[in-house]
């Protein structure tokens, strides 16, 4: 990374909890992440929601810095779920005819309609990229949906099979990736939950295609695998169904959940020649974890991988907690990672 970054950085896994001046954070709640726009969430007029997802921008990169975070996010305020702001940018999918695809919990969702060749005719994020820069002197990191999981989220209605739209996918996020870096992205993580939730077709197809939109990337990249919000998904297996294969992706980090599941670190093992963004912080409750609570979490790994190669990290997205909770777990982290950083010295 090019800023020097302590011991057991800390940052999150991507989004923080949106206002709820901003958003409306029951309806939010009350629904399965959006596949195409919902714009029926945002609380303010459309002529000043710019402004506003701005101002809610600013407060989310001051509390992460305020709690000790090393590495920030833009806290993905600026998205209604953590893959439509990108998907639903993209040239070759209808989103104003959508079609139907299951969630990972089999529930049916509207997604978009892919109806001819993906592409990505500008870049995305970029200027979102930009503005975190201005109000941030920290390491910065961007996240953007992965290919496989976006190809699992819409209705392929061009393409000759799964795979192909897959890799239509994976061009669109190379090139945004690449246009990250080149706007002074630290790190690029790339969200691929759905090669946890549909491991047989991620064994087919997904490797490849996360590995065509890592291809020729310049800088520090994560892929994050998660179970699902906590808030939406209630049950959590006891381990993964996809991880050892991602030895074989050109990523340089693996973001894995462990608090919530009690994952055993056994797993590890299989990604010796990764960093890890190791999970500790739990979603699934409201509660604010003590800072021995979660240091212990992370010692767990200690006898799997050296200090070096961890970054402590949230479970997985923010975005659906109570805003208290989510800051007061922010500065449980980086109390943990100061307390392990005395011990280890």
């Amino acid at each position: 990374m090019p800023k020097t970054l302590p011991l057991l950085p800390t940052s999150l896994v991507g989004s923080y909890a949106q206002p709820e001046w901003l958003i409306d954070r029951a309806r939010l709640a009350g629904r399965f992440p959006p596949r195409v726009r919902a714009r029926e969430l945002w609380r303010i007029p459309p002529e000043h929601l710019a402004e506003a997802q701005d101002d809610a921008t600013r407060v989310a990169i001051r509390e992460q810095e305020e709690a000790g975070l090393d590495i920030v996010t833009d806290g993905e305020i600026r998205r209604e779920s953590y893959s439509n702001h990108f998907a639903t940018a993209l040239e070759g999918v209808d989103v104003d005819n959508p079609g139907t695809a299951l969630d990972r919990s089999g529930h049916p969702n509207p997604v978009p309609r892919i109806v001819g060749a993906i592409s990505r005719p500008r870049p995305v994020q970029v200027d979102d990229l930009r503005f975190l820069k201005a109000h941030t002197d920290r390491t910065v990191k961007m996240t953007v949906p992965g290919p496989f999981t976006m190809s699992q989220q819409a209705q392929n209605d061009h393409y000759p099979d799964p795979e192909s739209a897959a890799m239509g996918y994976a061009a669109a996020v190379n090139a945004e990736i690449k246009d990250l870096f080149a706007a002074g992205a630290d790190v690029v993580q790339i969200d691929e939950p759905y090669l946890q939730a549909r491991p047989d077709a991620a064994r087919s197809y997904g490797l490849a295609a996360l590995n065509a939109a890592l291809e020729g990337v310049p800088g520090t990249t994560v892929v994050h695998l998660c179970f699902g919000y906590a808030a939406i998904i209630h049950e959590r297996p006891e381990g993964y169904s996809f991880l050892p294969e991602l030895a074989g992706c050109t990523a340089d980090q693996i973001s894995i959940e462990t608090a919530q599941s009690g994952l055993d670190l056994g797993v590890l093992a299989d990604l010796k020649d990764k960093t890890i963004l190791l999970g500790v912080i739990d979603l699934s409750d409201h509660a604010v974890e003590s800072v021995e609570t979660v240091a212990g979490r992370v010692r767990r790994a200690f006898d799997r991988l050296p200090p070096e190669q961890i970054v402590i990290a949230t479970d997985c997205g923010m975005k659906y907690l109570p805003r208290d909770s989510a800051a007061g777990k922010m500065r449980a982290m980086a109390g943990a990672a100061a307390l392990l950083r005395d011990e280890l010295a």
